[in-house]
């Protein structure tokens, strides 16, 4: 049979087919409904199919029609723009070329009867029907190249804009140790190009304290962060920080207890209650994604992805996509989490270790302030102290632990009752900081490996108010700065005055710095300064003086024209203190701050009464006058006589253990003290004695009628001490 004629009987049968192309059209798609069922699940898509086939039967009948070369044909843009939806909707790529295998075999097979009744010629029919097949698959060929170029285009897109979103997560999620401002980024990072609304729902034990597990049943959440690509979060039922419960029922409920996450394809006629609020829906929201925040093992919240403006809903790569997201965003609240717990505890721990109130003492006016740092380091291990003495004396002590967390805290907290233990035993600075080294390298020893070095920093200075002398020595920590009308330095047995007319600053360069505390076998040395009456010392750690911004004699610098003008302004210490702070810091500092600041107090000369006495058991007598006269003349006639017999006892002991020369110093401040030196080193002690013995009765008598004594060494000598209460 000719070409010519099956082409022509083609031709004519094309021609007659081609006013039923749409009949034909809804046909192919009844007979595709049973084979694709997915198809009709979303009815943009069927409606865009029965628009698509249609156009393809027209198109090939037009080419059997005028004999056109099917695989330079063109595939109608219905057929692109179904591809771009089968895309979008997340529709598989075999689905789509299984709707054309299924739309080119039923198209052969109608055309197949229509040529048998168009014709009685069995050898046309045939001829014409091979014609059909071999014409139909170039067709399907060349179409579905086209449509599968335009689906990968936008499938291509898709998955460029899925990495741009995880990129942005990696990017976005995360900068800070805060939990809730780590849910605020992953909600942002949620409403921004994937979904319409993002919420995020953390579970109220996790942000309380960081430690509870949530209970089986009906957890309380809090919804931290939710975010809308609308002006606030359309029908929303929870507002940003509001408790709620989900219903034991719900969806929300299930995704927490089983940590699965949920796609869920929702109306608007029947949103949920937990995911619309209640009244009349002004969105249309038609799917969410419910996510767990799950990490290490603990279940940390719930994050809802939803669209509502988006008309393309959420796929299983979408599904992939946020739970990813989410993984990494549960990481980074647990590590927030663990972060908040951490450093709760250890700042507790460091302020329950430090002074809790002001120490009663006449010597000096302190005020003390600790702020622990803004930054990611944590809680450090800075401290500061103020410890009475005997005779009216105080000592003031800043220290500053290497290291974060609750280690150095502990390690914070072990130092300081070494110090006050030490200091209890009357120790110059050089030697306390001796012996405190000594309690430094013992607890390297003690700690395993993995808590690495213990290294430590202090500055130990007593003040005398009898004297005005302040003794201080360094392990490794910034001098002091002091700021006073009339200045006077000594350092051992050199002396160099400066009197100047106003306000004067020093930075102390003369103090001998030390090495730090943990390296042993170095020495410490002690620097004296004698300070007029009114004078500021302010003692800190490096924190306050580093920084990102200026270099370290500009903070000095700051630091000295701070303290002189408040020095010049008369402000209290706890002024000083706010004063340094607000000059000195930012609002996040970067290092701990421990800061002490003392106003210095000079004892009234007509309150210290000095008596040097020979080394003459005769002298006692002397004394026990001496002592008499001094406290009737300050009106404390009644503690006379025990001030007499504790009196009577010291000397005794000084003159006939001791080196001359012996001195008397009565001191009356906020208790009475009794103070005898004598150049000899060798320290008494208490005992009892037996019925027979003619001594060792005094310092028990001693003890028993002052509140307080004890021995104080000093670079030639001791002296013995003992306090009695003010009437």
């Amino acid at each position: 049979m000719e070409k010519d004629d099956v082409s022509a009987f083609l031709g004519r049968l094309a021609h007659d087919l081609r006013p039923r192309s749409d009949q034909w059209a809804g046909l192919l798609m009844e007979q595709m409904r049973g084979e694709l069922p997915e198809l009709w699940q979303r009815a943009d898509l069927a409606q865009r199919a029965l628009s698509e086939t249609a156009d393809h039967v027209t198109a090939f009948l037009d080419a059997l029609e005028h004999g056109r070369d099917v695989t330079e044909a063109k595939a109608p843009p219905a057929a692109l723009e179904l591809a771009h939806g089968f895309a979008e909707a997340g529709v598989p790529l075999s689905t789509l070329l299984r709707t054309y295998r299924l739309g080119h075999i039923g198209l052969l097979q109608l055309l197949q009867d229509e040529a048998t009744r168009f014709t009685d010629d069995q050898r046309l029919a045939n001829a014409a029907y091979l014609r059909l097949i071999e014409t139909g698959f170039a067709y399907v060929d060349q179409s579905s190249e086209q449509v599968v170029a335009a689906y990968q285009e936008v499938r291509d897109r898709r998955v460029q804009h899925r990495l741009m979103i995880t990129n942005e997560a990696s990017r976005r999620i995360g900068t800070t140790l805060d939990t809730v401002r780590t849910a605020e980024e992953l909600a942002e990072v949620g409403a921004d190009g994937f979904a319409d609304l993002a919420t995020v729902d953390i579970l109220d034990s996790v942000l309380q304290d960081g430690e509870q597990l949530p209970p089986a049943d009906a957890p309380v959440l809090r919804r931290v962060a939710q975010r809308s690509v609308l002006d606030g979060c359309p029908d929303s039922p929870v507002d940003t920080d509001e408790r709620h419960v989900y219903a034991p029922d719900s969806v929300p409920a299930e995704v927490l207890a089983t940590g699965r996450p949920v796609l869920l394809p929702v109306t608007t006629a029947d949103a949920p209650p937990w995911l619309a609020a209640p009244g009349p829906p002004r969105f249309g929201f038609h799917s969410v994604l419910l996510l767990p925040l799950y990490a290490r093992g603990t279940t940390l919240g719930l994050a809802q992805f939803v669209r509502h403006r988006t008309p393309t809903p959420f796929d299983d790569d979408d599904l992939l996509l946020a739970q990813d997201i989410a993984a990494r965003a549960a990481l980074y609240i647990d590590n927030a989490r663990r972060y908040t717990h951490e450093r709760t505890t250890a700042l507790t721990l460091q302020r329950s270790l430090l002074p809790q109130r002001p120490v009663e003492q006449s010597a000096v006016e302190t005020a003390a302030r600790y702020l622990p740092s803004g930054s990611r380091a944590g809680v450090g291990g800075d401290w500061y102290d103020v410890i009475p003495l005997s005779g009216g004396r105080v000592a003031l002590v800043v220290g500053d632990v290497v290291g974060r967390g609750l280690h150095a805290a502990a390690t914070m907290g072990r130092l300081r009752t070494a110090v006050r233990a030490f200091a209890d035993i009357d120790l110059m600075p050089d030697e306390l900081l001796t012996h405190l080294d000594d309690v430094v390298i013992r607890l390297q020893t003690e700690e395993s490996r993995e808590d690495g070095e213990i290294s430590a920093t202090c500055l130990y200075a007593i003040y005398d108010p009898a004297t005005r002398i302040c003794s201080l020595a360094s392990a490794g920590h910034v001098p002091p700065a002091v700021a006073t009308s009339a200045y006077v330095g000594t350092t051992g047995a050199d002396t160099a005055e400066v009197q100047t007319g106003g306000t004067a600053w020093a930075d102390l360069p003369a103090l001998p710095i030390g090495p730090p505390l943990g390296l042993g076998g170095l020495p410490f040395e002690t620097a004296q300064w004698e300070l007029p009456e009114g004078s500021l010392l302010a003692l800190y750690t490096d924190g306050l003086v580093q920084s990102r911004t200026r270099d370290l004699d500009a903070s000095l610098t700051l630091l000295s024209d701070t303290l002189v003008r408040a020095s010049r302004s008369s402000a209290s210490p706890d002024e000083v203190c706010e004063g340094l702070l607000a000059t000195m810091l930012p609002a996040r500092p970067s290092d701990d701050v421990a800061l002490l600041v003392a106003r210095t107090r000079a004892l009234d000369p007509g309150h210290v009464a000095t008596l040097d006495l020979p080394s003459d058991p005769a002298a006692v007598s002397g004394a026990r006058r001496f002592t008499a006269d001094t406290l009737g003349s300050w009106g404390l006639d009644e503690l006379s006589f025990t001030t007499e017999l504790i009196v009577s006892e010291l000397v005794t002991n000084a003159i006939r253990y001791g080196k001359p020369p012996v001195r008397l110093r009565l001191i009356l401040d906020a208790a009475l003290t009794c103070e005898v030196f004598d150049a000899n080193s060798t320290a008494p002690h208490m005992r009892r004695a037996r019925t027979y013995d003619e001594g060792g009765r005094g310092l028990l008598l001693v003890a028993q009628c002052a509140e307080r004594w004890g021995t104080r060494h000093g670079r030639e000598g001791k002296t013995i001490w003992a306090e009695q209460a003010l009437p």
